[in-house]
């Protein structure tokens, strides 16, 4: 066992109402600063106007002894939020960040449908079982007469994107490089073809529904993907392609001019490497995936972790290796289904008792390798899936309130902290089933808004 997931030591909280809420001051400053300045000339004798004010961002630490909200004043602050009918069946566990002391909970331990809620433990057992700072090296290899190969390592943030143009994903690797690589080396290229032996087993599981794919939620996953399979590479919504990889040797195809269809092959043993790029950091690439909530990066990060841990290349194996983490790094997965790791499958059934868990220990210093979780989480109404929530309803909780979301028809939750206006950091898991997301989503961010306002002392 890696470690006790209950252990405490201290906080730290970043405060980013403060920062946001400054820099949009300062940048309205300076604007009428310079409106001014660029007027017409001062008067003579009349007092110029002062230098544009200057800007030091900084994170402020909350202070471990906050004062620590009880179990009953918690209740009672919940009272009415939690009478909402449109939570439908609610499970859900608050606990305190710095004791790890559960201050309310309600049926914990019911496994519920969690969506996209699961990858809260998708990128905890990555962050426990990888180093940080790993990346993945996609490769292109020559073949016979004039062929290169592509081959695929696992990274669906690999990108069509040209070079100079934003990509969807943080720092995303580029055909375009692998491209310009090729070119450099002098070969004449006269087709391109796509090596996908890197994964193995099916595609997609029994419990996805291929109408996802051109719903733009999926892509079968394979070990060469581009843009998480993104028809318009910029559109999170965007429609998936039914063949990720072979669409990711076309883009190679088009940048080097070549008309040949791409072909399937396997990279011969010692193959001459004529380019390669790189990912993003693991920790930038899970970030990627909590904030956008892609379900493409989720179930390759899992295969990444199997294959690191003496796993199978599948995804049946990544589920076996998420799950391996988390039990040896001390969580109870009793009770625990993972039918898939991104939450698409409506089979999946997790605990908000063990979603709490996770994300409290990640809230205190003792657990450093899980630390960064906080920092993936989505802002509330700021970025990633919590960006237009909390924007007009439960303001009260925008810039305070960072959790994963998860949204299936019939099931909604939301997982992560929230700070106390005295100061204090709270982690919560909250899942209804049974009601519809449009109702039961705003429900839900009441209770996390109730949880920002209270002393609950």
């Amino acid at each position: 066992m890696a470690g006790s997931a209950r252990s405490r030591k201290g906080l730290l909280w970043t405060l980013v109402p403060v920062v946001v809420l400054v820099v949009v001051a300062a940048i309205v400053l300076v604007i009428a600063l310079r409106v001014d300045q660029d007027s017409d000339a001062l008067p003579e004798g009349a007092v110029p106007q002062p230098s544009p004010a200057s800007l030091t961002p900084r994170i402020n630490p909350v202070a471990a002894d906050a004062p620590s909200p009880t179990p009953d004043g918690v209740r009672a602050d919940l009272t009415q939020a939690l009478a909402n009918p449109d939570l439908g069946q609610l499970s859900g566990e608050i606990s305190d960040a710095v004791s790890g002391e559960t201050l309310w909970s309600a049926t914990p331990n019911q496994p519920m449908v969690p969506a996209s809620t699961i990858k809260v433990l998708t990128a905890s057992a990555a962050l426990v079982s990888l180093p940080h700072d790993k990346r993945i090296t996609t490769t292109v290899v020559a073949g016979k007469g004039g062929q290169v190969i592509l081959v695929g390592a696992g990274d669906p943030t690999l990108s069509v994107q040209p070079a100079g143009e934003e990509t969807f994903f943080t720092d995303a690797p580029r055909i375009s490089d692998l491209a310009e690589q090729i070119k450099k080396a002098g070969i004449n290229v006269t087709s391109v073809a796509v090596d996908t032996s890197r994964f193995s087993g099916p595609t997609m599981t029994e419990s996805w529904d291929p109408a996802d794919i051109a719903g733009g939620n999926i892509t079968p996953i394979e070990s060469l993907i581009a843009d998480s399979g993104r028809v318009e590479p910029l559109e999170i919504d965007s429609p998936r392609t039914a063949t990720p990889a072979v669409t990711a040797g076309a883009a190679l195809a088009s940048e080097l001019g070549v008309d040949a269809a791409v072909a399937q092959a396997t990279a011969p043993a010692g193959a001459q490497v004529i380019a390669q790029v790189e990912s993003a950091p693991l920790v930038t690439r899970l970030g990627d995936m909590m904030r956008a909530s892609d379900n493409v990066l989720a179930e390759t990060v899992s295969i990444e972790i199997a294959m690191a841990t003496g796993g199978r290349p599948t995804m049946a194996g990544g589920i076996d290796a998420v799950r391996k983490a988390l039990s040896d790094y001390g969580f109870n997965m009793n009770g625990t289904v993972i039918a898939d790791v991104s939450g698409l499958s409506e089979d999946n059934r997790v605990s908000a008792g063990l979603l709490d868990k996770v994300v409290n220990a990640g809230a205190g210093t003792a657990q450093p390798k899980l630390r960064p979780l906080l920092d993936m989480l989505p802002v509330a109404g700021a970025t990633g899936t919590l960006a237009e929530r909390f924007a007009t309803e439960n303001q009260a909780g925008a810039g305070w309130v960072r959790a994963k979301t998860g949204t299936l028809t019939g099931a909604s939750a939301l997982v992560g902290v929230v700070q106390t206006r005295e100061g204090r950091v709270l982690s919560f898991a909250l899942m209804s089933n049974g009601t519809s997301p449009d109702v039961a989503r705003p429900a839900l961010d009441t209770i996390a808004v109730a949880l920002r306002d209270c002393g609950c002392r």
